[in-house]
C-alpha cells in the first residue's frame, strides 16, 4: 500500500529525479506516484513547523524574497548580497580553495563594498603536508613535491573564532566541502562549486551526459 504517513515502511525509497507527474509543482495530490514522498505527511507535518521557529522563518522568508526579486536578473554573488543585507548580517566569512584566490578576492572585494566586515581563509591554511593524514607519495597530485593538504576543518574553527554570521563557500573540494558544512558554526551558502574539468560549471557535465561525456561520467 502506498505510504500513508502514519505507517513506517522502511522499504520506501523516493525517486523525485524519474517523476514524470509533479503533482508536488501543481498541487494535484490526487496524482502522487507511490512512493511519492509527500505521502510521508507527518514528515511533512514536522518540516513546515520548523520553517515557522523563530529560527528559521525570517531567514527562509529572506531566502524567498530574494528569489522572487532579482529572479533571471541578480547573479549568484548579487542574491549573497542581499540575502545577508536581508538578514541584517554585518560579518560573512569566505572559505575558499587556493586554485580560485583570485575569485575569492574579487567575491570579498565586492561584499565590502557593500559595507560587509568579510573574513577569508585559504584551503591550504596550516600548511601541513598530506603525510599528516597518511596520503602517500604515489597519491599525490604532483609526486616528489611537497603538497599542502587542504584544511576545511580549520577554515570552520578560525571563521567560528571570527563570530562569521554567515559562511560563503568558493570552490572547495568534494568531500572538503562537506567537512567544512559539518564544522562551521554559522550556516553556509555556496557561491562557487569547484569543477576543474569544466571552468567550474559542474551542470556542463549533466547537459553532455548523452554525447560529449558519455563514457566520462
Amino acid at each position: 500500500m502506498p505510504q500513508t504517513g502514519e505507517e513506517e515502511d522502511d522499504d520506501m525509497i523516493y525517486t523525485c529525479a524519474s517523476c514524470t507527474i509533479h503533482a508536488c509543482v501543481s498541487g494535484d495530490k490526487e496524482k502522487m506516484p507511490a512512493n511519492c514522498p509527500m505521502r510521508n505527511t507527518e514528515l511533512m507535518e514536522r518540516a513546515k513547523a520548523e520553517y515557522l521557529t523563530e529560527a528559521n522563518k525570517d531567514f527562509y522568508v529572506n531566502s524567498c524574497l530574494v528569489e522572487s526579486e532579482g529572479y533571471c536578473q541578480w547573479p549568484r554573488v548579487r542574491e549573497i548580497v542581499e540575502f545577508a543585507k536581508k538578514n541584517g548580517y554585518h560579518k560573512l566569512g569566505v572559505a575558499f580553495c587556493t586554485g580560485l584566490r583570485n575569485e575569492g578576492r574579487i567575491a570579498c572585494d565586492i561584499f565590502r563594498r557593500h559595507g560587509f566586515e568579510v573574513v577569508s581563509v585559504i584551503c591550504k591554511a596550516g600548511s601541513m603536508p598530506k603525510e599528516t593524514v597518511g596520503i602517500t607519495e604515489e597519491q599525490k597530485v604532483r609526486p616528489g613535491t611537497y603538497e599542502v593538504m587542504c584544511n576545511p576543518v580549520a577554515q570552520a574553527m578560525l571563521l567560528n573564532e571570527q563570530k562569521t554570521e554567515l559562511n560563503v563557500v568558493i570552490g572547495l573540494c568534494v568531500g572538503h566541502d562537506s567537512l567544512f558544512y559539518q564544522y562551521s558554526d554559522a550556516l553556509c551558502t555556496t557561491l562557487v562549486t569547484k569543477d576543474r574539468a569544466l571552468a567550474h560549471n559542474p551542470a556542463g557535465a549533466l547537459y553532455c551526459a548523452d554525447s560529449y561525456f558519455k563514457n566520462r561520467v
